[in-house]
């Protein structure tokens, strides 16, 4: 049995795996219709964790509660031996969210990590920084003793730690991924590659080699002799330390390259454009001497450019990395092929709907890899079972 709300994600399973069970809403499951089974598998939503969302957590009225329809279903079927749910890193941030992920699988008779596992396929070799939080649970009657000692699963044991921190990716892996003869319809518009310019120019013009703060045009306080009147238009006491530091770094840039920022600001308009293009952020250090080499976001917080060595998070708005392309002489975005390659998946694994839609789905996939990692999990803690004890897949 599936649960997919998402019809272009309902398409996809059933393009790719025998679903003989496909659900919608799983708040509008009964959980006494579901077949039994083993292994139970969940990704609740993680919005009300997130860091770009309130935190809320558990208490979200819209899908904090929608582990506790999880819970409903394990408690309507007590043949289930494996839990594995996954979620954003902040989850297991705030101890009051692991406590009740905790206290709710301990009572329902399972095991889990003391500590929350917290992986990333960058720890895998896969060019890819994106840390999420995995629970892991196994019912108390069929736990290997060799694994769990005093009600607690030992990652050690499991092998998961001889993976997180060794083959990690060297420089230009992110190249990995590319695929040859990509279209030109992935090529980004001209404003954007002229933005990109522009702030590639702006960092040369000055010299800059380490940018340890983002630069905001709008903190500039352009044609304003006095600060405490700039300070006073920008809210300042108002700002928390943080930004107060922004503003003043930015500040402190503009006047003593006045000159050339005011000449660098009018040639390429920049005054007229949408804010996303008047915020830059440089997060290669010293690595990367030429912006061809890195890779590009333009997100709502402006331009970013990371270091080759992995991308971004794959997330489920369309938010997709650009590299340039040594063939075509352009800025283009990563396919979607491409970002299937990042998150692991088979060539032949097949994707429907939009592309914006397969973007999206792949923003929201766990990594292949990874999971591969979690049937060494169950291999090695069903060896209790009995001989006739379904393999676990």
């Amino acid at each position: 049995m599936a649960a997919e709300i998402n019809q272009a994600c309902v398409d996809t399973y059933e393009a790719n795996f025998r679903v003989k069970d496909m659900r919608k809403d799983v708040r509008d499951i009964d959980p006494n219709s579901i077949g039994s089974f083993d292994v139970l598998c969940a990704g609740f939503p993680c919005q009300p964790f997130s860091k770009a969302g309130k935190q809320e957590g558990f208490k979200d009225e819209n899908s904090g509660d929608l582990f506790y329809v999880i819970m409903d279903i394990i408690d309507n079927h007590p043949e289930v031996k494996f839990v594995i749910l996954e979620n954003v890193r902040n989850l297991a941030d705030k101890d009051g969210n692991w406590d009740i992920i905790k206290e709710e699988l301990t009572k329902r008779n399972f095991y889990i990590t003391e500590e929350p596992v917290i992986l990333s396929p960058h720890n895998f070799g896969i060019p890819q920084v994106r840390e999420r939080v995995y629970i892991l649970g196994i019912r108390k009657d069929v736990r290997n003793k060799e694994v769990l000692t005093n009600g607690c699963i030992h990652i050690t044991d499991l092998s998961l730690e001889s993976y997180k921190g060794k083959n990690k990716c060297g420089m230009g892996t992110a190249w990995t991924i590319l695929e040859e003869g990509v279209s030109n319809k992935y090529c980004i518009n001209e404003e954007k590659a002229l933005m990109i310019k522009a702030w590639d120019e702006f960092r040369k013009q000055l010299g800059i080699k380490v940018i340890g703060y983002p630069i905001w045009i709008d903190s500039f306080g352009l044609d304003c002799e006095d600060d405490n009147k700039f300070r006073k238009e920008m809210k300042y006491n108002q700002m928390p330390e943080w930004k107060k530091k922004f503003v003043d770094n930015n500040r402190d840039l503009y006047l003593k390259n006045r000159e050339f920022i005011e000449k660098w600001i009018k040639k390429y308009g920049m005054l007229n454009r949408t804010k996303l293009y008047k915020k830059f952020e440089w997060n290669c250090g010293e690595d990367v001497n030429d912006i061809h080499n890195a890779i590009i976001q333009i997100r709502q917080s402006g331009i970013r450019v990371k270091r080759p060595t992995y991308y971004p998070s794959l997330v489920a708005i369309v938010n997709t990395p650009i590299v340039w392309d040594k063939k075509k002489h352009k800025y283009r975005y990563i396919t979607p092929r491409e970002a299937a390659n990042l998150q692991s998946f088979d060539k032949n694994f097949i994707f429907t709907g939009t592309e914006n839609q397969q973007y999206r789905q792949l923003g929201n996939s766990v990594n292949v890899k990874i999971l591969m990692v979690f049937r060494r999990f169950e291999g090695v803690t069903h060896s209790t079972l009995t001989a006739n004890a379904p393999q676990y897949r």
